[in-house]
């Protein structure tokens, strides 16, 4: 959890905050369900995003 708070605080929050919390909460579900899983290269899948990782596992383990 502490690496995705570092990226996410580095990656996409706005230096000064947000201006609401819906904004906030918009935002945040973006970067998970849009950015983070989908497109971000992740070291530890091998510079692979989570969903693209576990795609080829499952094709794997059949």
């Amino acid at each position: 959890m502490e690496r995705f708070f570092r990226a996410f605080k580095t990656e996409r929050m706005p230096r000064l905050g947000y201006e609401s919390f819906d904004d906030a909460v918009l935002d945040v579900s973006s970067y998970i369900d849009d950015y983070y899983n989908n497109d971000r290269p992740h070291t530890h899948n091998n510079g692979l995003p989570p969903i693209t990782a576990e795609k080829r596992q499952a094709i794997i383990n059949l």
